[in-house]
């Protein structure tokens, strides 16, 4: 099982992340990850994984967009070099048609299965949606907009992010501090208090969340303590509103039985024992 999770954790390591925020994966890393040696033999799989692109009705370019560059030969002379950046569904359509007796490839099945599924949730009605399901579309819009949010913050001199983060949780917690969260939720040491919130709390800290980088990037002084202020502000405001619509304050809201950690292993060992 140490292996099974060395290899998943090989492809979450060589994930990049645009300037957007957006997940993707350069051609050239996954075919080391996948164990091929030969970029001819790789060239193979990803023209399939192309075909069945087409297939899907979807545009190549938007999965499969060429990122060639020049590289040296030997003496000075240079030649283009063929790569792909690649988003997580073409990863997906790759590991799908590769050889599925490698074990490299078993687990990226596994792995870009699991992302695909989760990407398939933001195309999905809401209302629809389990209450799992809720809590892991609305995760990954955190974690979006925090990777914005620290963005716009580093723009106006904010250094020590954990005061900066937790002023927003004091502000919407009626003065918690992200450990006093996790410590009345009776989370274990590092855990993340996001995982361990349900969709509601998940929804007003989305709210935190946007409405602080708005004001950020709109914010002229260039200072730390303005940042930090603005930010309990906004989850202070968070908060009122809550309250005077009628709703649960956050700190009253059930924690779930699992983390979302915890039900992302439960679905890799689901795929695992059917794979």
């Amino acid at each position: 099982m140490k292996n099974i999770e060395y290899n998943i954790k090989t492809f979450e390591n060589i994930k990049h992340i645009d300037k957007n925020g957006k997940e993707f994966w350069y051609a050239r890393e996954l075919m080391l990850a996948l164990e091929y040696t030969k970029w001819s033999n790789f060239n193979l799989i990803i023209n399939k994984a192309k075909n069945a692109c087409i297939s899907s009705d979807l545009a190549v370019i938007d999965h499969f967009a060429d990122v060639g560059k020049m590289v040296e030969i030997g003496s000075g002379a240079k030649r283009k070099q063929k790569d792909y950046r690649l988003s997580r569904y073409a990863c997906y359509l790759i590991a799908q048609n590769g050889d599925s007796r490698k074990e490299s490839i078993a687990l990226a099945q596994t792995y870009f299965a699991i992302q695909t599924r989760k990407q398939e949730l933001n195309e999905k009605e809401y209302s629809e949606l389990s209450e799992d399901e809720k809590r892991f579309y609305q995760r990954n819009l955190t974690r979006k907009g925090n990777y914005s949010l620290n963005k716009a913050a580093k723009k106006v001199g904010v250094k020590n992010f954990d005061k900066f983060h937790n002023s927003g949780y004091k502000g919407l917690y009626n003065g918690e501090t992200a450990d006093d969260i996790a410590k009345r939720k009776g989370l274990r040491y590092r855990e993340d208090i996001l995982d361990n919130m349900g969709s509601v709390e998940l929804g007003a800290n989305i709210f935190r969340i946007t409405q602080t980088e708005s004001l950020l990037n709109k914010q002229v002084e260039n200072s730390e303590k303005v940042a930090i202020n603005t930010h309990y502000k906004v989850g202070k405001a968070v908060r009122k509103t809550i309250k005077e619509l009628g709703g649960i304050m956050p700190e009253d809201l059930p924690t779930p039985d699992k983390s979302l950690k915890e039900l992302e292993k439960e679905q890799k060992n689901n795929l695992l024992e059917k794979l």
